[in-house]
């Protein structure tokens, strides 16, 4: 568009403000983006053994939409299950794109209290709190060469891992906490391939919800560098004091 406007600036006003006229008019398509469910090519997590339409699975808590033309963001949109604007339905967008390529990336995940979720780009996206959560994936390039409405069907793949810790014995009355140290996988990922970004593991520490007596479950998800791997994990039962001396360290450190 700079070009034009150089290649015109010797004309006349009335040319001038036709070229003006015409950068401001950018014809645009009507985009709808459905995002109907998930597909799992390999064993599947025991709460989803059949495909689900994403509107029933409440594991699933935020759903984020973006358009990339290469690492250019042109278009991002986050719905949140049970905060979602006027008009919206979960998993459903509309938007409207002008001509171009484009790369669309959609990312279905959990959420929780103090999660911070970043994406950034069709190969850049993370969880930079304190936990990663199930997380489904999808990526299209997307064409735009006229008017005509465009409708898309995405199929969300799951790209998490998942470790669940199991305990054999009744909660002890000073156990609040089970500490998961990963020696790789990671807490960031390629929206397209599904893989770890870092392959520099992480440690995940979650509070354990069961009476004391009771036997527990704790959960870790992560991203992995290939389909699969060998991952050493460190697991350790945490009592509140020592989480408090941690933080202390922490804080003189």
């Amino acid at each position: 568009m700079a070009g034009l406007v150089l290649l015109f600036a010797a004309c006349s006003k009335e040319s001038e403000d036709m070229v003006n006229d015409a950068q401001m008019e950018v014809a645009v398509a009507p985009v709808k983006v459905h995002v109907s469910g998930f597909s799992v090519s390999q064993e599947d997590f025991p709460t989803t053994r059949t495909a689900q339409n994403l509107a029933d699975y409440t594991g699933v808590k935020a759903v984020t939409l973006a358009f990339y033309n290469g690492s250019t963001e042109v278009l991002k949109h986050e719905q949140v299950r049970g905060a979602l604007e006027e008009g919206e339905t979960f998993g459903e967008f509309e938007c409207s794109l002008p001509m171009g390529s484009y790369t669309l990336v959609v990312i279905a995940r959990g959420q929780g209290e103090g999660d911070v979720f970043t994406l950034t780009g069709p190969t850049e996206a993370a969880y930079t709190s304190d936990h990663s959560r199930e997380t489904f994936a999808y990526t299209q390039v997307v064409d735009i060469n006229s008017t005509s409405a465009v409708d898309i069907s995405a199929t969300l793949n799951r790209v998490v891992a998942k470790l669940e810790v199991h305990s054999s014995d009744g909660r002890a009355a000073n156990v609040t906490n089970v500490r998961m140290t990963f020696a790789a996988g990671g807490k960031a990922f390629n929206p397209t391939s599904g893989l770890a970004t870092a392959n520099t593991g992480f440690v995940n520490t979650v509070p354990i919800s069961a009476a004391v007596g009771s036997t527990s479950n704790s959960v870790s998800y992560l991203f992995l560098a290939t389909d699969e791997q060998d991952i050493d994990v460190t697991i350790e039962t945490l009592d509140g004091d020592l989480l408090e001396d941690r933080s202390e360290r922490a804080l003189q450190a």
